[in-house]
């Protein structure tokens, strides 16, 4: 009887305990994007037109803001006032800093040639025998490698169940092993701190599972 309940225990903890961890992620995103209509003018927000709050408006705003602003700066008006805005904070002693190094991060994250954050690896970190999960955030490190003379990437290695800190590894290329996981699977290993692994098809799995079925003999 025993053995039986926690069984049911169980089952009822897997059903929800997902269900509602992401009910309150989504709910907690729904409400900090629902912020940006205060951006409206008072009577312009949707409670005081319908008299009620939707949840989610926020985002369609937020989406509507990023689309319309894209546009903008896509034109070759846009792009002049942009760059005369690059130009102003880049004047600004603290904000150049802060802005310029937000700027390249974006631009490096969401560029269809960048390698940052498209690679799941592993590195001997923080000592040798010891493997760590990384993503490769860089190749071009010239100056660390000429003063190595070593063949260096970037990685990062996150914390978890944090991913959002870590630590900066330049490692020598021969000294990470990629692997063949997705992002979003070595980012699953991270919030789950190694409870969930992706399954692994080997090579020759992978040619097993793609060859013809043997004829009848």
């Amino acid at each position: 009887m025993f053995r039986n309940l926690r069984r049911y225990l169980l089952a009822g903890l897997i059903l929800w305990v997902p269900l509602l961890v992401t009910f309150f992620i989504v709910r907690t995103l729904i409400r900090l994007v629902d912020r940006t209509l205060v951006l409206l003018p008072p009577p312009w927000r949707p409670d005081e037109l319908i008299g009620f709050h939707v949840p989610g408006l926020g985002l369609l705003l937020a989406v509507l803001i990023l689309f319309v602003s894209g546009l903008f700066a896509a034109n070759i008006v846009g792009r002049r006032l942009v760059e005369a805005g690059d130009r102003l904070l880049a004047r600004i002693p603290l904000v150049r800093s802060i802005y310029s190094a937000a700027k390249q991060v974006v631009e490096t994250l969401f560029s269809d040639k960048s390698t940052s954050f498209k690679q799941v690896m592993l590195v001997e970190y923080p000592r040798k025998g010891i493997w760590s999960l990384c993503f490769q955030t860089a190749e071009q490190v010239d100056e660390v490698q000429a003063l190595t003379s070593r063949d260096v990437v970037c990685v990062f290695v996150p914390t978890a169940p944090n991913p959002t800190s870590g630590y900066i590894v330049f490692a020598a290329r021969e000294d990470v092993i990629p692997l063949s996981m997705s992002v979003d699977d070595g980012l699953k290993v991270i919030f789950s701190i190694g409870v969930v692994v992706p399954r692994w098809t080997s090579p020759d799995e992978a040619r097993a599972s793609l060859a013809p079925p043997p004829g009848p003999a």
